[in-house]
């Protein structure tokens, strides 16, 4: 242990905290799921008791398989398909995650999914962005502080990553600050959507790619070498690419030297990462080896409905398996902030205004 004292939960909340991976869609309260699915028709709740409902989610999450825990979208989805109630979702998004302690997070979604109602991607971006907008609103109101920015997520088993790429760029002037492709891994490598990336690299635009998590290496590869990915959504795999001897020594591979080297940054998401079967526990996660070879490695949520997580929980977990002190939590944060997609200066203000000077009477 690296600081006088072991982090409580308590404190873990009050400390200010950088989110880069939550997706908007997996992080809906129960109770808004139910009076959503009331307001618009949706009738395909396995229950319309909100405790019940809430531990359906992670229990369905708890599947071992990504396939099976991106099942699990289809009601969030099927409750998003108006304005109202996505500006709804967003608001409540970023009110939660203030709550929790976080003073800035990127926050993604992918726009196609909400326009079965007849929506636009455009009406969708401009609805989640209003309520965005109104979190941040109702948090400064209360006194609190957050910054929210946005990714677009294309599905990588579709075939639109250019088209939302292009609004990506279209809308990085009203709040959006990135994109990025979600969904299966296995048998839609990110080399299928190299026109979206090289678009995005051309209008001097910000990327993430999901890759290295219900997939290997070569996944890691291509999003990196091919595509150009700044950062890694999640990347957990990373680690078959690094052998520990009997004796403790540790080789890293190629890959993983370059990823190191290079201080990608690793968006990881313990909690996720023990549902969806990319590793047996959180005890068993590589972010530990990882924080002791000095990766650069985030923390995150990925979908808080599912997991029934939050970031303080996250890192109450880490504090648990791992040992984290204050140190590694603050190193993680500044890590993250680092990573961020906005601008330098506002990446600095806010490391060298609210995040050291909290974490300086602690470390």
């Amino acid at each position: 242990m690296s600081t006088r004292t072991v982090p409580s939960p308590e404190e873990l909340r009050a400390a200010p905290k950088v989110l880069l991976h939550d997706h908007l869609d997996g992080g809906l309260r129960p109770s808004t799921v139910v009076e959503l699915a009331e307001q618009t028709g949706y009738d395909g709740l396995p229950t319309t008791d909100v405790a019940e409902l809430g531990r359906w989610f992670t229990r369905a999450a708890d599947s071992g398989s990504l396939e099976s825990y991106l099942e699990t979208f289809a009601h969030t989805c099927g409750v998003m398909q108006t304005e109202e109630a996505l500006a709804r979702v967003a608001a409540e998004c970023v009110e939660d995650l203030a709550d929790d302690g976080v003073v800035y997070a990127e926050v993604r979604y992918a726009p196609e999914l909400f326009t079965e109602g007849g929506l636009s991607l455009d009406a969708v971006i401009k609805a989640v962005q209003a309520g965005f907008t109104e979190g941040e609103r109702r948090v400064a109101e209360r006194g609190g502080r957050i910054r929210t920015g946005t990714l677009l997520c294309a599905m990588r088993q579709h075939a639109r990553a250019l088209e939302i790429a292009e609004l990506a760029v279209r809308y990085r002037d009203a709040g959006v600050v990135g994109f990025d492709i979600a969904g299966p891994e296995a048998g839609f490598p990110p080399t299928r959507n190299l026109d979206a990336f090289e678009y995005m690299r051309v209008n001097n635009a910000h990327f993430t790619i999901h890759a290295g998590e219900a997939f290997g290496l070569a996944s890691i590869w291509e999003a990196i070498q091919h595509c150009g990915a700044e950062r890694l959504g999640h990347g957990v795999r990373i680690v078959d690419d690094i052998k520990t001897s009997a004796d403790g020594k540790v080789e890293l591979g190629r890959l993983a030297a370059y990823v190191r080297d290079r201080r990608i940054p690793l968006e990881l998401c313990p909690s996720s990462n023990v549902q969806t079967g990319a590793v047996g526990s959180i005890a068993e996660h590589p972010i530990g080896l990882l924080a002791r070879l000095r990766f650069r490695i985030t923390v995150n949520t990925d979908n808080r409905l599912m997991s029934g997580c939050s970031m303080s929980s996250e890192f109450a977990a880490l504090v648990d398996a791992f040992g984290f002190g204050w140190a590694e939590v603050q190193w993680c944060t500044i890590n993250a902030m680092k990573s961020a997609f906005i601008d330098f200066d506002q990446r600095l203000d806010l490391i060298n205004n609210v995040i050291k000077p909290w974490y300086a009477e602690r470390v």
